[in-house]
């Protein structure tokens, strides 16, 4: 199936709209759950559902077809940026950063399969990423891959076209530095 999906990119970016239509069937699932596990950070009565998060990010990645596309990989860390921004997009608008409330900080941890249920002031973990960014875009890279997109050390290191060994030592540093970050 990733070679499908990588010829399918391949030939969007190349001029094949028809093409970005071949990938939805072979990654919807991938982005459905992807969307799943945003929205596990999020409050029960939030106003968006993964199924409308998902759609949403299809309609801002038909935009996407001059990318450079590595693979499914690829793809799904750029729908992982962009679901990002839809949920941070979605909070600055109704002034959750405002409010404060009852945001729990969230645990940059490997064993993320199977998290509690904790709300995640989504602004301030943004903020948090931009932050990074300036420091070390690689690194912030790393997070949006390993822990947003969920993907490998392998597959985080084959798209990002570096060593293993960086991907788990930027990772290590990353989520030190996050964490810091988010607690202060």
């Amino acid at each position: 199936m990733p070679s499908s999906v990588t010829d399918a990119l391949i030939r969007w970016r190349n001029g094949d709209a028809g093409a970005f239509d071949e990938v939805v069937p072979l990654v919807y699932d991938e982005l459905r759950a992807l969307a799943e596990r945003y929205m596990r950070y999020e409050r029960g009565e939030h106003t968006l559902q993964s199924t409308a998060l998902v759609h949403e990010a299809w309609m801002r990645l038909v935009d996407y077809d001059r990318i450079d596309w590595k693979g499914r990989a690829h793809f799904l860390g750029v729908a992982a940026t962009v679901i990002r921004n839809i949920l941070v997009d979605h909070a600055r608008r109704v002034g959750r950063a405002k409010r404060g409330g009852d945001v729990c900080l969230l645990q940059l941890d490997e064993s993320i399969s199977a998290p509690q249920q904790r709300h995640v002031d989504l602004v301030k973990l943004d903020d948090a990423m931009q932050a990074l960014e300036k420091i070390s875009a690689e690194q912030a890279r790393i997070v949006e891959l390993r822990f947003f997109a969920g993907l490998s050390v392998e597959e985080t290191a084959e798209t990002m076209g570096v060593s293993e060994s960086t991907v788990k030592r930027h990772w290590a540093f990353a989520k030190t530095w996050l964490s810091r970050e988010l607690a202060g």
